[in-house]
C-alpha cells in the first residue's frame, strides 16, 4: 500500500509559476546561450537578496568556491581551513588547486565550525608550517548560521580571507544581517534541492567589485579584450546560462515565501516530535535566523544505536525519502590523510542524526503522515 502513495522527496524543486514567464522571454529573444540579459537581472536581484553590492552567477556553488580560492591565489602546497561537517563540494576545490585541506570540527549549538577549535588550528598550523593558512571556508549547515561573529574576528586577526559557504543558507540572517555578506566572498548554490533553484547553478557575491570582475573574467574562459580569442591566463567555463538565470529571476521573487514554508515545516515537526524521549532539534540561538532549509533531528537513544538508520529504512518502506546527516569530511576515505582538529561533535551528529523531508511544497497531510511514521518507530524503540 505504501508504494501506491506518491513518493515524498527530501527537498524537491518548487516552481512558483513565475519562472516560465522569464524563460519564455529568453526563448523569444533567442538568448539560448551562456550570455544574455537574464544574467544581469538575476545578479541584480541576488545582490538585494544577499545584502551585498556585487554578484556573479555561475554553473555551481562548487565552481564558485574554486574561483574564490583562485582569486585568493591559493596554490599547491598552501593550506585551506574548512568546516569538516559539510558536503564534499565545500572542500573538493581545495584539492582541485593542489592545496591541502585542514578540517575543523563543529560546536554543539549550531553544528557549525567551532571558533575555539578554529583558533587552536590556526595557531598550530603556524607553529608546524611557519605560515598562516591561505584561506578559510566556513559553512552554514542546513541553513543555520554559524557563529560568524567570533569566526570572522579570528580570521581578521590573522588576515585570512573567508569563503562564506552559504549554499544552504540563502535567506538566513545573523543579528539582522544576511548570511553570505560577512565573508570576503559569499557562496550560494541553486542546485535542484536548494531553497530556490535554477536546476543547477551557483553564485559568488562580494562587496569587492574588483574581485567580482576577476571571477567573472575567469568564469568565461579568461578571454582578453581582442577581436579574436586571446588568453593570457587559464580560464574556466563556469558561467551560468541565460535560461537558468531566467528560472532564478522567477525563483527569487518567492524567496521569502519559501523561507516561511520551510520554517513552518520545522515548527510542525517540532510540535509533533520534540516531546518524544531523546529526540532533539537544532537550536536557533538568540540573534540567529535559519531558513530551515532542511529540518534535522537527533535520535540519541543510549540503548538504541543505529536508531536513525532504522527510522530512515522504515520511512523508505513508506515511500518517504530521508537522509543521514553529512558524514564529516575528516572521516571520508578521500581525505584520510588530511589534517583535522576534532572534538567528536560532528561524528556524533552523523551517528545519531537524520534529515527529514523539508520541501516547501509539503502538504499538511504529508507532514502528518511523515510525523506519524517517525513516531511509530520511536515509540516501539523506547
Amino acid at each position: 500500500m505504501a508504494m501506491n502513495r506518491e513518493r515524498i522527496w527530501l527537498s524537491p524543486p518548487h516552481m512558483s509559476g513565475e519562472e516560465i514567464k522569464y524563460v519564455t522571454q529568453a526563448f523569444e529573444s533567442n538568448w539560448i546561450a551562456p550570455v544574455g540579459p537574464m544574467l544581469g537581472e538575476f545578479e541584480s536581484a541576488l545582490t538585494k537578496a544577499a545584502g551585498v553590492d556585487h554578484a556573479v552567477v555561475l554553473s555551481s556553488g562548487t565552481a564558485a568556491i574554486q574561483l574564490a580560492l583562485i582569486a585568493f591565489n591559493v596554490k599547491p602546497g598552501d593550506e585551506v581551513i574548512c568546516s569538516s561537517f559539510t558536503f564534499a563540494g565545500s572542500c573538493n576545490p581545495i584539492l582541485y588547486l593542489g592545496a591541502s585541506p585542514v578540517f575543523v570540527d563543529s560546536e554543539k549549538e549550531t553544528w557549525n565550525m567551532d571558533p575555539e577549535l578554529l583558533a587552536d588550528a590556526i595557531k598550530d598550523r603556524i607553529k608546524v608550517t611557519g605560515r598562516v593558512p591561505k584561506a578559510l571556508i566556513l559553512v552554514h549547515l542546513y541553513g543555520m548560521p554559524a557563529m560568524i561573529g567570533e569566526i570572522m574576528s579570528i580570521a581578521n586577526q590573522y588576515g585570512i580571507p573567508v569563503v562564506e559557504d552559504a549554499a544552504e543558507a540563502l535567506g538566513s540572517t545573523y543579528k539582522g544581517r544576511k548570511i553570505g555578506s560577512f565573508g570576503t566572498v559569499g557562496i550560494f548554490s541553486f542546485n535542484g534541492n536548494k531553497i530556490i533553484t535554477t536546476s543547477g547553478g551557483g553564485a559568488l557575491v562580494s562587496k569587492d567589485k574588483a574581485l567580482i570582475d576577476k571571477v567573472r573574467f575567469l568564469s568565461t574562459q579568461a578571454r582578453d579584450p581582442a577581436p579574436h580569442y586571446e588568453h593570457s591566463v587559464v580560464g574556466y567555463n563556469f558561467r551560468l546560462s541565460n535560461i537558468c538565470a531566467a528560472i532564478g529571476v522567477g525563483q527569487l521573487r518567492v524567496l521569502a515565501e519559501r523561507v516561511r514554508q520551510r520554517r513552518a515545516n520545522f515548527e510542525y515537526y517540532h510540535s509533533k516530535l520534540a516531546s518524544l524521549p531523546r529526540v532533539t532539534f537544532a537550536s536557533e540561538p538568540n540573534g540567529f535566523f535559519s531558513n530551515r532549509w532542511l529540518t534535522t533531528i537527533l535520535l540519541d537513544f543510549p540503548q538504541s544505536q543505529g536508531l536513525n538508520e532504522r527510522v530512515r529504512v522504515h520511512l523508505d518502506t513508506q515511500n518517504i525519502e530521508s537522509r543521514p546527516l553529512w558524514k564529516p569530511m575528516h572521516l571520508q576515505p578521500v581525505f584520510r590523510s588530511a589534517k583535522a582538529y576534532v572534538s567528536g561533535v560532528s561524528e556524533h551528529l552523523f551517528n545519531c542524526g537524520l534529515c527529514l523531508p523539508s520541501g516547501s511544497s509539503l502538504t499538511a497531510e504529508q507532514l502528518q503522515f511523515i510525523s506519524a511514521q517517525i513516531s511509530s518507530v520511536l515509540v516501539t524503540s523506547r
